[in-house]
């Protein structure tokens, strides 16, 4: 449990001394989101800076982010507990490869645990920041679920938003949709009241969503076709890790869970840079590790022998060979063809050949959104994203006392979650040392070529690419997709460096200081 109760805080808002008018309510540190990442920033300031005052705004009505947002059939983690849940609080199930409830549930205590779910204000969305140089704060524009608005400030700011565009999906406009005459529903909009048991369904779609609903609803549908127009990677493990189920036989818990991260972590990083260099031996190895788990007479090299090279999109977890046990009896097909169009009864392939369908699931992707989709404003200019660029992952040129919590693309969220909170706190105590108030992100100079922000060849980085801040090809600019580097660099590397200034701005004349929030009593 941590020590202090410096976060659990009444501000001191009420009427200024200039003028009689109020003056918005204040934190030292306002999170913005109350998932994963937000929930661990939360309880890391409280920990490691307890005096300062704190609040998380979530726009939802509820803690868990993607967690709680989605709720369709088999919803799952894609990637083992070890290292997607927190460093502090160690995962105490024994699945592994944990569904999305169980998850919901291990970020929920968390916050219950450290105090956070009393700093949360559900249904505050943040649709503008701005950053006042003078007075070295945020000034949060934010609009309430209930109708209205309202006004925060802070000193330092954390965006715990992630970058997907939770309102609207990724949904392609296919031909004729308006007659199919059942429902079509996307993974993200998932109705609560959809009947689909015992029907026919027709899942679009080859990436992680796609093949966790297929298993997921086969077991209860008449049948279920996965359709792709083209093939991913995927790979098999255990929902329950052999080697972790051993080694709690001979070691206690607190020597597990940090092992298994660092084992689990290491071997994330070593087989994606492996991949990565050596594309041909990859293909072979990942066919040799699928396809005795293919169904007999299944033609592996059409539907599992995608065009691109392993890990430049993200493998897809199969976990207790749940998707090829559906195959193999028959209760889940695989077809991958491109779509004609839809009929009343399903959809037609550019072969010919219709497929029936009850309901149509379209697992096509996600779009991205930086912030929330809240503007930001640095003294009075509205921030275009695409012109600036990342400093070590986690905050901009030109953009001051902000961080943003960027997850892996080749590991867990929150491997990097972690780091990102540890190093927020890290850049607090550097202030309060130096009596200074501001840190900038400089942008590297004109020599340091700019490059994607993020190295993947998925459709949803495709599509949003132009949207997307820039990274610089070295240190302290280049977003790195290793964290074994990036524990040295922001847990252990210097505050101080070429790419971040530190500087304590002044106030303009007869201008009066923002105000400090009051710890409440213990």
């Amino acid at each position: 449990m941590p020590t202090g109760d410096g976060a659990v805080t009444t501000s001191a808002n009420g009427a200024s001394a200039a003028g009689g008018r109020e003056r918005p309510e204040h934190h030292d540190v306002i999170v913005v989101g109350a998932g994963i990442s937000g929930v661990g920033t939360a309880c890391r300031v409280r920990t490691e800076c307890p005096d300062k005052s704190i609040a998380v705004l979530e726009a939802r009505d509820a803690i868990g982010g993607t967690w709680d947002l989605f709720r369709y059939p088999g919803i799952r983690s894609d990637s083992d507990m070890f290292t997607l849940g927190y460093n502090f609080r160690p995962w105490q199930e024994a699945r592994a490869i944990a569904d999305g409830p169980s998850i919901r549930k291990y970020v929920s205590e968390t916050a219950e645990a450290y105090g956070v779910d009393e700093l949360i204000r559900f249904g505050h969305r943040v649709v503008q920041a701005e950053w006042s140089t003078p007075d070295a704060r945020w000034i949060l524009h934010i609009e309430l679920a209930g109708g209205g608005t309202e006004t925060l400030t802070c000193s330092y700011l954390a965006a715990s938003t992630g970058y997907f565009d939770y309102e609207s999906p990724y949904s392609p406009e296919f031909p004729g949709a308006e007659r199919f005459s059942g429902p079509i529903v996307h993974p993200q909009l998932w109705p609560e009241d959809l009947e689909w048991e015992g029907k026919r369904i027709v899942v679009i779609g080859s990436g992680a969503t796609a093949v966790t609903l297929v298993p997921a609803m086969a077991a209860e549908a008449e049948h279920v076709t996965l359709l792709q127009r083209s093939p991913t990677y995927v790979v098999t493990r255990p929902a329950v890790d052999p080697l972790a189920v051993a080694l709690r036989k001979f070691l206690p818990a607190r020597f597990v869970y940090p092992f298994m991260r660092w084992w689990n972590a290491l071997l994330m990083v070593a087989t994606f840079n492996l991949m990565r260099r050596f594309p041909n031996r990859a293909r072979a190895f990942l066919r040799r590790w699928v396809e005795p788990e293919v169904p007999e007479g299944f033609d592996f090299d059409r539907h599992f022998s995608p065009r691109y090279d392993p890990w430049d999109q993200r493998l897809c977890l199969v976990p207790d060979s749940d998707l090829f046990l559906a195959l193999g009896d028959g209760s889940a097909s695989m077809v991958t063809d491109t779509i004609e169009t839809f009929t009343e009864r399903g959809i037609m392939l550019a072969s010919g050949e219709e497929l029936e369908a009850d309901v149509i699931v379209t697992a096509t992707g996600l779009n991205l959104q930086m912030f929330g989709g809240a503007e930001i404003v640095v003294d009075g200019e509205s921030v275009d994203m695409a012109e600036t660029v990342s400093y070590k992952g986690m905050m901009f040129s030109g953009i001051p006392n902000l961080v943003m919590t960027m997850g892996y693309t080749n590991a867990s969220w929150t491997l990097k979650a972690d780091l990102v909170s540890e190093y927020f706190c890290r850049l607090i105590h550097h202030l309060d040392a130096t009596g200074l108030r501001q840190w900038t992100p400089q942008e590297p100079p004109p020599s340091v070529e700019r490059e994607p922000f993020l190295d993947l060849k998925a459709g949803y980085v495709l599509r949003t690419i132009d949207i997307l801040p820039k990274q610089g090809a070295k240190t302290p600019w280049r977003l790195r997709q290793n964290y074994p580097i990036d524990v040295l660099q922001l847990r252990h590397g210097d505050i101080v460096d070429e790419g971040i200034v530190f500087s304590n701005p002044s106030l303009p004349a007869g201008a009066e200081a923002p105000p400090t929030a009051v710890p409440a009593a213990a």
